[in-house]
């Protein structure tokens, strides 16, 4: 992957400080940052292709896939909805035991692009069972919609935190564990199988090369990105330092990554912000890495506040970050690029 390293880092830092709470219906800015309101806590962001929308998970509760419209910002839900008719596709995914009853509560998500407008969109999901949920996304029409296909429920003891397509088919996913937890890959013909060598605190956040030699893992434990080859004998493991808690990675402008999360004064301060709203001390982080010189530069810093509690993922949307988080929000923060990018 070649980057173009002119280009690669976004300007400066944007720190802003927090405003006065407001009234998240009326989705008024903060300073510079606008905001999409609605999901509730859009823990994980992914753009569909060639189009002008973006999936967020909302975990919270009984939890909803929401669609967001890039040019209005306006969200809808979907996933569930009464108008959704699932398509079981027993060929590759047999052994699910069906469709989807009950709490949903997605956390993760990943997409395979496709041609026509079809792909294919992979979704951790908690509550009922514990399974990577797949659904057919038909973007085709003038409003995208998803269509259930099958599951593949996770190893026992698992708890599944994010996922990502693997170039040959299948997936890539995190076993999120402290002090020790690991990656595990899932294809059709070989069913889980775990990846050597990824045992680490914490892996969260995942994405993996284009030619799929390597994955790159948000380590939550670490406060780093980690780079960890795949199919290679030795393993090669490397990391870069991003000076906070890593969630979701996702990729960024000209072959970087996004390692997106957020750092307390004390690593029991998420908790208490996530719990008890008492975040003191406590900022959303994303931090931008070159994957190949493992370099890393912070480029959003933003305080834990009613807008945006605690911060888990960053993509760019045209000249903006947007930003998802948990804890029972209900924005989805936008974040400008920083002139000349």
């Amino acid at each position: 992957m070649k980057l173009s390293l002119s280009l690669f880092f976004l300007s400066g830092i944007l720190f802003m400080q927090a405003g006065v709470g407001q009234n998240a219906n009326q989705c008024e800015p903060d300073g510079s940052i606008q905001f999409v309101c609605g999901p509730i806590s859009p823990e994980d962001l992914i753009a569909i292709p060639e189009s002008s929308w973006v999936i967020a998970s909302g975990m919270e509760d009984e939890g909803y896939l929401y669609l967001v419209d890039v040019n209005d910002f306006v969200s809808t839900t979907l996933f569930p909805t009464q108008s959704s008719v699932p398509r079981h596709d027993r060929a590759t995914y047999g052994s699910c035991p069906g469709p989807i009853s009950g709490q949903f509560r997605p956390h993760g998500i990943s997409l395979r692009p496709g041609s026509n407008g079809i792909h294919t969109l992979y979704v951790v999901r908690h509550g009922q069972r514990e399974a990577i949920e797949v659904f057919e996304v038909n973007a085709s029409d003038p409003s995208p919609s998803l269509t259930w296909i099958g599951c593949v429920v996770a190893p026992e003891s698992a708890s599944l935190n994010s996922v990502v397509a693997l170039p040959e088919g299948g997936f890539a996913v995190t076993n999120f564990r402290m002090p020790a937890g690991e990656l595990w890959e899932w294809h059709a013909d070989s069913d889980w199988v775990p990846v050597p060598g990824s045992e680490t605190s914490g892996p969260n956040g995942i994405e993996v090369s284009p030619d799929g030699r390597w994955f790159y893992i948000g380590g939550w434990g670490t406060r780093s990105l980690i780079r960890l080859s795949r199919g290679a004998s030795p393993v090669q493991l490397d990391m870069v330092d991003v000076g906070h808690h890593v969630d979701n990675v996702r990729w960024g402008p000209n072959g970087s990554l996004f390692a997106a999360g957020h750092l307390g004064p004390m690593q029991s301060s998420i908790g208490q912000c996530m719990g008890q709203r008492q975040c003191e001390g406590v900022t959303t982080r994303v931090t931008q890495v070159d994957p190949q010189n493992l370099t890393a530069r912070e480029i959003v810093r933003y305080p834990s506040n009613d807008l945006l509690i605690l911060g888990t993922v960053a993509i760019q949307v045209g000249q903006e970050i947007w930003v998802g988080g948990i804890a029972g929000g209900e924005r989805i923060a936008r974040f400008p690029v920083a002139s000349g990018q």
